[in-house]
């Protein structure tokens, strides 16, 4: 364990994506977006409306976490290895292989949606291989990675978890088509020469979140787990199960991968982004369990126990130690992964509420003496 000192403290999608891409992730926008959305949507400072005034500041993002620049359809494309291919918009990610006999894709997010057509279709070009996409991989069921797949029509062959597919079904979304081709613990995917073994470990991000690994080209894909030169998504990538989550980070580093296709954002990673974030999370653990141990719930009781407002303590209480627990951590990491001081917070909240309720070190609300 890791010993951390503390200290105190429905728009639509491309509405949304506009607003989310001001400031550093402008530039990558624009070409995601196109310069009219831009223009209406991130206008100049001067021009903006005076409640942006009350938007916060951000440390910059160091340029070790930034990817390739996109090109002016809103994407790039580049080479793994041999015949192994990622794309991303910046936000998101997708690999395929470009085989003698097809193409097999992994996800289909929507932000890149017919983008993903247009990489394939420029790699082929170039290959001289088929464009026809034959097969396509979940790696878990979430429309925000797979809810472009509607795009490859009926033919194509879709690849899951046993998981995976009852929980399309029971979504029931056309976008998102439930897979045919479904395995429970291990799939061999073989297409010609070409390979992908598939594993599930177990629940983590979601139920059904597999791990997709290319052993002739050492790449690993496995989403909403490790975020290549970034702090992970808000509420632990907002993991349904936590202790499962980071356990996946072990899971993940005992793969022989030296690529990375973390599913987000946009750049590849190598294994020092896996051992840097594993540190993190071990370190947000630690930091969690001081608060845990140290701060004094009397207030929080003094406060709004009087008037019977219990959600009032809850609510003090846990925001008080997501701060205690956060904000070593951001001094930590602030300027080796982008967003220390936008989600550590929040990731430091969903520990807390994990070693509570998951691991039952109930602090406060443990069993009455």
């Amino acid at each position: 364990m890791t010993d951390i000192p503390q200290s105190a403290t429905n728009p639509s999608r491309r509405g949304f994506l506009a607003r989310a891409a001001l400031g550093a992730a402008a530039p990558a926008a624009a070409a995601v977006l196109g310069p009219t959305l831009i223009t209406a949507s991130a206008a100049p400072a001067d021009a903006a409306p005076a409640s942006a005034g009350a938007l916060p500041s951000f440390a910059p993002v160091p340029p070790s976490a930034l990817g390739p620049a996109l090109n002016a359809d809103g994407y790039f494309v580049g080479p793994i290895k041999d015949n192994l291919y990622w794309v991303t918009d910046g936000f998101y990610q997708s690999m395929f292989l470009a085989t003698a006999h097809g193409v097999v894709v992994v996800d289909a997010p929507p932000t890149i949606g017919h983008n993903l057509l247009r990489a394939i279709k420029q790699v082929t070009t170039k290959t001289g291989t088929p464009s026809t996409v034959t097969h396509l991989v979940y790696s878990h069921f979430h429309a925000d990675h797979i809810g472009a797949s509607s795009i490859f029509g009926d033919d194509v062959l879709r690849v899951g978890h046993e998981q995976n597919r009852r929980l399309l079904l029971e979504a029931g979304d056309p976008n998102r088509p439930a897979p045919t081709l479904t395995f429970k613990d291990r799939h061999v995917l073989e297409v010609g020469t070409d390979r992908l073994e598939l594993a599930y470990h177990g629940p983590n991000h979601t139920p059904d979140n597999i791990f997709i690994y290319a052993p002739r080209q050492r790449t690993l894909m496995v989403v909403d787990i490790l975020f290549p030169g970034w702090v992970p998504f808000k509420n632990l990538a907002v993991s349904q199960d936590i202790p499962g989550w980071v356990r996946a980070h072990d899971t993940a580093m005992e793969y022989r991968w030296t690529t990375l296709v973390g599913g987000h954002l946009g750049r590849l990673g190598v294994r020092a982004d896996g051992n840097l974030q594993r540190q993190y999370i071990r370190d947000l653990d630690a930091s969690t369990r001081q608060t845990l141990a140290s701060l004094d719930p009397t207030p929080f009781f003094q406060k709004y126990g009087p008037s019977g407002n219990a959600w009032a303590i809850f609510k003090t209480y846990l925001d008080a130690a997501a701060q205690q627990s956060a904000a070593p951590i951001v001094d930590k990491y602030l300027g080796r992964l982008a967003g220390a001081d936008v989600f550590t917070f929040d990731n430091a909240y969903a520990m807390f509420e994990s070693l509570r309720v998951d691991a039952g070190a109930l602090g406060p609300f443990g069993i009455r003496p």
